[in-house]
């Protein structure tokens, strides 16, 4: 499955082995040049002769039927995409999809069978033994579902680990560790051992692990499934706030749809060793490639993914500030509205601009309208999620507008709009509208 929509045939990978792959256009990724994770073609058959599944005669098969014809199992067939810088990228599936074992291959800890793999530029399957090891100390982390915590070690050893083995004195193993452990929020507790810790602080304690060697790239597999549900939330929020500050790209494997919308800019969707379906946690929902990601979307809040600028429409009115009463009160009355918004020469929201204070300062004599006479609702972002929006709307009588840093007027949100976005047809509804 190639993110980029078309794969290039025969090319040649460390060793000689030629890589031939076919068109294909389910899933898209970004085509520029500077990713840091870049995977094509990518195979992974575990049984006994894994090449035979490359032969024309099996070549087409389902992983069922290669399974029971030549007896091996296929991981990863034929995965391509990219993982741009800072990104935090999800794989995401049921079990069996392939997803761990594909982001084990990311640093051979699985060795692939097939495709080109390269980190920061690097060719991953042509390293040596010590070149890899030098490249995994360095340069990448992983964060597990276990965590792999020593019992006889404290926190703040456990913290140091990557970086002993790294072969850091103890003074400079102890500094990073600790300022690891202030990041993940664990300040205080460098002295205690693992069966002291709850679970979510023990699962701090292996992220504090990871960043304390500062890699380039983060890779975490399912690293918050094991803990209970209130735990689960609350790392997955300070996770969020977490990466604003390290800036890290992390590609974060998960089975859990909600978690994969809350954290990721990107998702992939894997069935069978394939991936479905690569898109924003927004393109994923509103325009699910097949019938197996609708079923994954189905149950999904949309309230938590979708954005102001998803719902928001353009004003059906303007009126600007250097039209004076007498002309906002022809325009409202040609246009049938009792009021509307009101912008600058910049298109900078002033406020709403109502019938009834034109009507005054008509009566007044005034010749302006001042911006400190418009009812003016707050302004939101557009970036804030649908969820924080519906008591502001519910509890107006006009709509919100929507504008940027510099306080442009992007659109509106009316609560008809917001409802509309919640809704999902079910497929015999869209069906029916066909």
């Amino acid at each position: 499955m190639d993110a980029v929509g078309t794969r290039r045939s025969g090319r040649e990978r460390p060793g000689g082995t030629t890589l031939t792959v076919e068109p294909n256009t389910l899933a898209t990724s970004p085509p520029d040049g500077d990713a840091v994770v870049r995977v094509e073609g990518l195979w992974k058959v575990f049984g006994k002769n894994p090449e035979r599944v490359f032969d024309e005669e099996y070549r087409g098969l389902s992983k069922t039927e290669l399974q029971a014809r030549t007896g091996c199992v296929v991981g990863i067939r034929d995965v391509s995409f990219d993982v741009r810088p800072r990104e935090l990228f999800v794989l995401m599936g049921l079990s069996g999809s392939g997803k761990s074992t594909l982001i084990r291959t990311l640093i051979r800890l699985i060795e692939p069978t097939r495709g080109m793999l390269s980190v920061d530029g690097q060719d991953v399957a042509a390293m040596s033994t010590r070149e890899l090891l030098e490249f995994r100390r360095r340069s990448i982390s992983m964060v597990f579902q276990s965590y792999g915590l020593l019992p006889h070690y404290t926190v703040l050893q456990n913290s140091a680990y990557g970086l002993k083995l790294r072969g850091d004195d103890q003074k400079t193993r102890e500094e990073k560790a600790r300022a690891a452990l202030a990041t993940v929020g664990l300040t205080g507790w460098e002295s205690y051992y693992p069966d002291s810790l709850s679970g979510g602080m023990q699962q701090r304690v292996g992220l504090a692990r990871a960043l304390a060697t500062d890699p380039d790239i983060l890779l975490m597999d399912e690293p918050f499934s094991g803990l209970d549900p209130l735990i689960r939330r609350q790392l997955q929020d300070e996770f969020v706030d977490l990466q604003d500050q390290i800036g890290k790209t992390i590609v974060f494997v998960t089975h859990d749809l909600h978690e994969a919308l809350k954290l990721g800019d990107r998702i992939a969707i894997m069935r069978d060793g394939e991936i479905v379906q690569i898109a924003e946690p927004e393109e994923i929902l509103s325009n699910p490639h097949d019938d197996y990601v609708r079923a994954f979307t189905r149950d999904a809040s949309t309230a938590g993914v979708f954005t102001a600028r998803t719902v928001m429409d353009d004003p059906e009115v303007l009126l600007y500030r250097w039209q004076g009463p007498r002309a906002a009160l022809a325009e409202l009355v040609h246009q049938k509205r009792d009021w509307a918004f009101m912008v600058d020469k910049k298109h900078r929201y002033l406020g709403i601009c109502s019938r009834d204070l034109v009507d005054t300062l008509i009566k007044e004599g005034n010749k302006h309208i001042e911006a400190a006479d418009l009812i003016r609702p707050d302004p939101v972002d557009p970036d804030v999620l649908i969820q924080d929006l519906f008591g502001l709307v519910g509890a107006g009588s006009y709509p919100l507008p929507v504008t940027d840093a510099d306080g442009t007027l992007l659109g509106v949100i009316r609560p008809r709009s917001i409802l509309e976005a919640l809704h999902t047809p079910d497929p015999a509804e869209e069906a029916s509208d066909a």
